[in-house]
């Protein structure tokens, strides 16, 4: 019993290494500017979300989310996008409201750090659903996405990048 406690505990350990790791040279280069910018700036200025940033531009929540916040945004980046069915994006934005929906999916009120993700089993995003979160295989998955980089600090919040966007049901 104490065996299997004492693993649990090193694992969400090296997951939580592993994650401080994996964001450190994201976050560190905001720091080193010693300029914090809001979530939208971070994740228009990286150049892997062009798609997530076009979204947000056609449903108008690009405000929302450079607002006081604080937020947590699972960021899918556009290799994540470029997974959904072909046509999948195009028809999206046609049709904003369930683009905003699934957007809105993707946001979690409040500053939720890595820290805090492991320890959680779901949590209610901005669009009224839960996501479920667990850790598999050393890996924290939010639904059947991958968080593949943790911690990006902002302003007004923190962004998580996933690689995989996320469906509401």
């Amino acid at each position: 019993m104490l065996h299997k406690i004492i693993s649990k505990r090193i694992m969400l350990s090296a997951i939580l290494i592993s994650f401080l790791f994996s964001s450190f040279a994201l976050a560190d280069h905001h720091e080193k500017k010693g300029s914090k910018k809001d979530i939208v700036t971070i994740a228009v200025e990286s150049g892997n979300f062009n798609t997530l940033a076009k979204a947000l531009t056609e449903t108008g929540l690009v405000e929302a989310l450079q607002g006081e916040g604080p937020f947590t945004v699972f960021a899918p980046t556009d290799d994540a996008f470029a997974k959904l069915p072909e046509g999948t994006i195009e028809s999206l934005l046609e049709d904003k409201e369930t683009l905003k929906n699934i957007l809105l999916y993707h946001v979690v009120s409040g500053n939720v750090s890595s820290k805090q993700v492991v320890d959680l089993n779901e949590a209610e995003t901005l669009g009224g659903k839960n996501i479920n979160i667990k850790v598999k295989d050393g890996s924290v998955m939010i639904n059947d996405a991958t968080v593949t980089t943790a911690d990006v600090m902002a302003s007004n919040g923190v962004i998580h990048i996933i690689d995989t966007v996320l469906i509401p049901e």
